[in-house]
């Protein structure tokens, strides 16, 4: 914490940013939300949310050179991934309550930056515990990126596009998981990890210049608009959200990081790559299509993606012993979680207004105990029932989301008024 206290005073990147996050935010030129999609804005945040989610996910794709290039064990290796959901799950509620009142590209520089200094560290640590350092530090900046990238991305627009605009600020992120991460391991093995994380750096610094040139800034919240972070839990559906969003993530979970071992007792045992990549693949058309219908359709699709994702177990389930129809349950399966992000970001945001920042913090928390959640839970079914009972718990806990979802129907998943039958 030490580092990112110098960092944020002494680089001069940032040096005068932090400057703006005093009272004379106030005075910043503050962009009138735009009557059609700033592209190359939105843009800019789909590539830093491409950048968090690699930074995230690539030791996941490199863990034999990891071992190998530190001297430690693969599960030791593997650690490094949970550190930085680790820093993301500590800092995400309070750091984006402490910095809700910095302009947000300032914020988002800081973010930036983070990643650069974190991500050069890693690729040139020869020390398991620097590294372990350098991956929390941008844990931690993950979890104020994450707090804020929805929330910048609807202030840059008029009502009837904060949905489809937040839906291309967070493509970046199945991006990532369809196509960075596959491709982070190949450029690992042929020019080592070490250069890849190296890579990540030269990214990073390239989009300070981009978020600078193409990204306009907005003011942070005032001190007046200010709740406090139990007074936002409460605001009527609030909680069912992040209720939907724990359940649905932890579901989601259970089977995505076993996929592995079910796959190991059907016809497609060898092939998880191919089904990892089907299943990237068809999350961002999942996106792609929550993009293009969420500014009207919020609930319907809400209740919709949850319904074809308990088809999906379903399937799953019944359909181990045919690669068609465990491909066909994949298909399904991404269309419909590709867009879930964007969903509940959207549902939350509209249920919060303007503690929308503060709000996303919690979903950030809620996905990543779900992730853990999902892992642990996992793993016990594993052991205890096998992997081929995994689907059967995807469909019951599914099944809970889509009641949650039906019945919150006065204040959760509600559409945007503004474009609502329009």
């Amino acid at each position: 914490m030490e580092q990112k206290q110098n960092i944020s005073k002494d680089t001069p990147i940032v040096k005068s940013l932090v400057h703006s996050t005093t009272k004379s935010t106030d005075a910043l030129e503050q962009p009138v939300p735009l009557d059609r999609l700033p592209w190359a804005g939105l843009l800019v945040l789909a590539m830093t949310c491409f950048i968090g989610i690699l930074t995230e996910t690539l030791p996941a794709g490199l863990l034999p050179q990891i071992s190998f290039g530190l001297g430690i064990s693969e599960a030791s290796a593997g650690q490094l991934v949970t550190w930085y959901a680790l820093g993301s799950l500590l800092a995400a509620i309070p750091l984006t309550a402490l910095t809700r009142n910095w302009p947000r590209r300032s914020l988002l520089l800081v973010c930036i930056v983070a990643f650069l200094l974190f991500n050069t560290i890693t690729a040139v640590s020869a020390s398991y515990l620097i590294t372990v350092i350098a991956r929390f530090g941008a844990g931690v900046a993950a979890g104020v990126l994450w707090g804020m990238v929805a929330g910048y991305a609807r202030r840059l627009v008029s009502d009837r596009l904060k949905g489809r605009a937040m839906a291309i600020a967070m493509s970046g992120t199945p991006i990532a998981l369809a196509l960075g991460v596959p491709l982070g391991t190949f450029l690992g093995n042929f020019v080592g990890w070490r250069w890849v994380f190296g890579m990540m750096s030269i990214l990073s610094f390239l989009l300070i210049f981009w978020i600078y040139w193409k990204l306009p800034n907005v003011k942070g919240q005032t001190t007046s608009q200010r709740y406090s972070l139990s007074t936002i839990f409460c605001l009527p559906g609030v909680r069912p959200i992040l209720s939907v969003v724990f359940i649905w993530v932890l579901a989601h979970n259970i089977l995505y990081t076993y996929i592995a071992p079910y796959l190991s007792f059907t016809s497609l045992a060898q092939r998880t790559d191919v089904v990892l990549f089907v299943f990237g693949g068809t999350s961002i058309i999942g996106i792609w299509i929550t993009g293009a219908l969420i500014d009207r359709w919020l609930r319907k699709l809400v209740l919709i993606s949850i319904a074809i994702f308990t088809l999906a177990a379903f399937i799953l389930g019944i359909g181990s012993h045919s690669a068609i129809l465990i491909m066909v349950g994949v298909v399904l399966w991404g269309v419909t979680f590709g867009g879930a992000a964007t969903l509940l970001q959207t549902a939350l945001a509209e249920a919060t207004g303007e503690q929308a920042d503060v709000a996303q913090s919690m979903l950030v928390t809620s996905w990543n105990l779900a992730i853990s959640g999902g892992a642990a839970l996992g793993g016990l079914l594993l052991l205890s029932v096998g992997s081929l009972a995994l689907p059967w718990v995807l469909m019951l806990l599914a099944l809970v989301a889509f009641v949650i979802s039906w019945t919150a129907s006065r204040y959760s998943f509600v559409p945007n008024s503004s474009v609502h039958d329009t």
